[in-house]
């Protein structure tokens, strides 16, 4: 194994840990699941592939991992978590726009959990667009104000945590 994949691997590893044991956490006082509203602490790792390729199957087998523990309804361990690798996958895409990132888990999510509760599991209480907006501000909160914290607080690690791969600034220097 090469050194960039052996770095690869760990950085998956570590990030799809964290993921857990952050909504696992969540989850002990019941912020991390519901319509309502719902602040699991792990999204804020969701700017992550701003910084690494890595996170992106790291945040989807984190996600998998913990929902599966959880035991949510099989549609939302499935559906809720391709919703994470998608959102993995644009923010990736977009991370020249440092400040972008944190957009698509918002808009995923804001409108994938709902929907996996009303359309799939044929829950109608809270209804549809409530839950959109609930789950949205949950979002805003943990990948939004979180997340920017997140990356702030990298910054200054980024090139011991990340050689190679973030871009410099906004730019992508």
């Amino acid at each position: 194994m090469g050194k960039k994949t052996g770095v690869f691997l760990i950085q998956t590893v570590v990030i799809a840990a964290l993921y857990f044991v952050l909504t696992y956490i969540a989850n002990a006082v019941q912020l991390a699941n519901g319509l309502n509203f719902q602040l699991r602490i792990s999204e804020a790792l969701t700017v992550l592939p701003y910084y690494t390729p890595a996170a992106i199957p790291g945040l989807f087998i984190g996600c998998l991992s913990v929902n599966s523990a959880m035991n949510l309804p099989m549609n939302d361990v499935i559906f809720g978590s391709l919703a994470t690798l998608v959102a993995a996958i644009v923010s990736y895409i977009i991370r020249k726009k440092k400040y972008l990132v944190p957009l698509p888990p918002i808009i995923i999510n804001a409108i994938s959990v709902p929907a996996i509760y009303t359309f799939m599991l044929g829950y109608d209480e809270p209804p549809f667009w409530r839950s959109v907006i609930m789950v949205g501000l949950g979002e805003v909160v943990t990948c939004g104000v979180l997340g920017i914290a997140v990356m702030l607080g990298l910054e200054d690690y980024r090139d011991k945590l990340f050689p190679h791969s973030a871009p410099k600034d906004d730019t992508g220097e």
